[in-house]
């Protein structure tokens, strides 16, 4: 494919990245990158990736915009309050590049369609807010082969890891099974800082460009936290676990499965 003169000044600071160049912004062009939950973790991330030029953006959200929200899901402004997520979601990433194509669907991601749903994107980005949704996009992730950047954010506080197939640890790693419900705070019952949403959502874009690119070193057996109080982060190396019941040497999870769920999360 060749870039036309738009293009070529739209993705100008792109380009001269000796780490991206033309060949690196046409991978971008050619990727395809699925974003679960369009709130306080997907709306950055969706913006960034429209705005660096990934071609085709998947959004999965069964939320509509209320006034609580826009105080971290950019995305989103007050006009939009009552619309569909995926719908505002939609007319920004259209309004700031209309390069990008964007599908969306508006509803509850689960163990009967997520599989269905993943299979033609080549990137993963776990934007969702509720313990019960993260084990089921890494279930599906792991059994399908997919790349996919797991996020959370509460308080002042948030993180991130990235599974790569066959290349480390997955969620379950770290977390084997989900918290009993209400042993962790919400972020509704906890808060959450807005600008955390943009700093974490911004890094898990990050962490999808450099997939498609090919480029740099993935958060692959490391767990990156982010103190904000304290401007403080910290890699946390995490290593794959033989016994995980789905990236494991015998995994007993070979489908995904639907748990009960609260909302929001950090750490079990």
């Amino acid at each position: 494919m060749s870039f036309t003169d738009e293009q070529l000044e739209r993705y100008s600071r792109n380009i001269i990245l000796k780490e991206v160049g033309g060949k690196g912004q046409k991978k971008l062009l050619n990727g395809r990158v699925l974003i679960i939950g369009a709130g306080g973790l997907g709306a950055p991330a969706a913006m960034y990736l429209a705005a660096a030029g990934v071609g085709h953006l998947g959004l999965a959200d069964a939320d509509r915009v209320d006034l609580s929200n826009l105080q971290r899901q950019i995305i989103h402004t007050t006009s939009d309050v009552g619309l569909p997520k995926v719908e505002s979601a939609r007319l920004t990433i259209k309004a700031l590049n209309p390069d990008v194509t964007v599908q969306t669907l508006e509803g509850l991601v689960t163990a009967e369609n997520v599989s269905s749903l993943i299979k033609d994107y080549d990137f993963i980005i776990d934007g969702t807010d509720n313990f019960p949704a993260k084990f089921l996009i890494n279930d599906a992730c792991v059994i399908e082969g997919k790349p996919f950047s797991h996020a959370g954010i509460i308080r002042f506080q948030g993180q991130l890891i990235t599974y790569i197939p066959h290349q480390g640890p997955c969620y379950r790693c770290l977390f084997p099974a989900p918290p009993p419900p209400d042993a962790v705070p919400t972020c509704r019952q906890a808060g959450v800082i807005g600008a955390m949403a943009g700093v974490i959502g911004s890094l898990q874009a990050m962490e999808a460009v450099k997939y498609l690119c090919g480029i740099g070193k993935p958060l692959t057996g490391s767990l990156l936290t982010y103190d904000a109080l304290s401007m403080e982060f910290r890699k946390i190396k995490v290593t794959k676990r033989a016994t995980c019941p789905v990236c494991g040497d015998n995994p007993t999870i070979v489908q995904p499965i639907d748990y009960e769920a609260p909302s929001c999360d950090l750490k079990p």
